[in-house]
This record gives C-alpha cells, structure tokens and sequence, in this order.
C-alpha cells in the first residue's frame, strides 16, 4: 500500500473476558499504518465500567459502529474486522446491519454465528456474570496450547467476566448481504479441513461458512488464543488478509487454503 486512501482500517476485536488489551503482542508485529489500526474493549469487558454487568450485544454493536464512525470507515473506505472467538457475535449482527462498512472479516479460530443462535441459553435466571473459569475447566472447552505460565497468569489478573446479557441474548440476522463480505477463516485449535467438513455437514457451529461467498482459509496450528501463542504469525495472517481485497470488495486472491508452518 502506497497512499493512506490505500490502507484499510483494521479493527482488532477480542473475544470473551477480553479487551484491548489481549492484542498487544500482534500489534507489536503488525506491519501496517498503526494509525489505522486499534483494538477495541468491548461494553462489557471495562473493569472500571460500574455498569458492565448490564451491557447486551446491541451495546457491543453500537460501540463497534461508533468506532467505525469516529475512523471515517464508509462504504468508499470500508474496515477490515477481525474477530477472535465470542466477539463473532457482536461481529456477525455488524455484518448483518452494515455489511458495507466491512471490507474483509477474519475470524480468528471463530467464525460466523447461525440467526437465533445463544451463547449460553441455559444459563440461570440469577447469574449476571460469567468469570473466567479456572484454566482445568476452561481447557475442556477450548485447547490452551502454547500459552505459559507467564501468560496464563497475566489471563487470570486481567480477565474480565463476560455479562450475562451478552451470552442470553440471541442473534437475530436477516441480511444475507452478509454472505458477501470477503472472509478469512484463521483455524488453530481445529483443522480447517474439520471446519469445512463441519461446515456442510450443517453444524450448527460452522453452518454458516458454507454460505459464505468469498473465503480464504487459513491454517495457524495453535491454541485458541493465537494473539498470544503465534503472535507475529497471526500478525502476518492480518496483514495479509488486509492487503487481499480491494476496496470495492473484488479480491485480488483466489479462495483457497494454506497453512502456517
């Protein structure tokens, strides 16, 4: 990229018990306009925010729109969104309600939600919380390779509980101009051929993938937390993402799959 009309926006989303902060080491890599790159804290994940507890996706797709905004993001000069496990969420509803706002989406060992899916519909009436779980229970739910103990530590002191709004509030999509959006899906902790298996096979955690129109699929073998394990090969995989559609949306790459040593 030569001029700054040429540099897309980047927009760095975290998921669960996560902020900002959670991109560090792959800005440190980023070889991009960092004027044009921020991570965001999703409503929610504030620990200095006394109203946090309260916050829905509705908040968190508000404030994604509002920073999008404020960078001067427009059809003309879309953003590329990368979204890391439960901020798939939050990002779907934005493709869903501004689909022309987004120039690529990647999702990192994430990927697009079903309409009405609930991240957690059973949990109980009086919970307005979700802690980070201890690391033993966590692990049985997503792969922690490649996280020290360094950064397992740093994970438990800076978490934040996950409202309980955002993971009982379902996903309402109607707009299947969000199919359209140039995808890249970074798979760690599952193989992408296990993803697109999934994927049209109809599962309901991967159906969504075989809709999509345009994707490039890329393999980054890790845990679920990349940003920390394989922080400058992610970085590389972001750059390269940006870099990969045009403006106007047409993508300059054939879909395909590929695979970081």
């Amino acid at each position: 990229m030569n001029t700054q009309n040429d540099t897309p926006t980047i927009i760095l989303i975290a998921g669960h018990w996560l902020g900002a902060w959670a991109w560090d080491d792959v800005l440190g890599h980023l070889d991009t306009d960092r004027s044009r790159t921020v991570a965001i804290t999703l409503p929610g994940l504030d620990g200095t925010d006394p109203d946090r507890s309260s916050r829905t996706l509705d908040d968190q797709v508000a404030a994604i729109t509002e920073v999008l905004a404020r960078r001067d993001v427009s059809a003309d000069h879309p953003a590329v969104i990368v979204a890391h496990s439960g901020a798939n969420a939050p990002v779907a509803l934005l493709l869903d309600r501004h689909p022309e706002l987004v120039r690529r989406v990647v999702w990192v060992d994430s990927g697009p939600v079903a309409p009405g899916t609930v991240f957690a519909p059973d949990l109980p009436d009086d919970v307005d919380e979700l802690p980070l779980p201890a690391f033993d229970v966590l692990a049985q739910q997503a792969s922690l390779d490649g996280l020290s103990a360094e950064v397992l530590d740093r994970f438990r002191a800076r978490a934040v509980p996950e409202p309980a709004p955002v993971l009982r509030q379902a996903v309402e999509l109607t707009n299947d101009a969000r199919a359209a959006v140039p995808t890249t899906l970074v798979c760690c902790s599952i193989p992408s051929a296990q993803v697109l298996d999934l994927a049209r096979g109809g599962h309901p955690m991967f159906a969504e993938v075989a809709g999509l129109e345009t994707v490039e699929v890329v393999d980054l073998p890790t845990g679920h937390w990349p940003m920390w394990s394989r922080a400058s090969e992610l970085a590389e995989v972001i750059r390269s993402a940006a870099l990969t559609t045009r403006p106007n949306g047409r993508d300059r790459s054939d879909a395909g799959t590929r695979r970081v040593a």
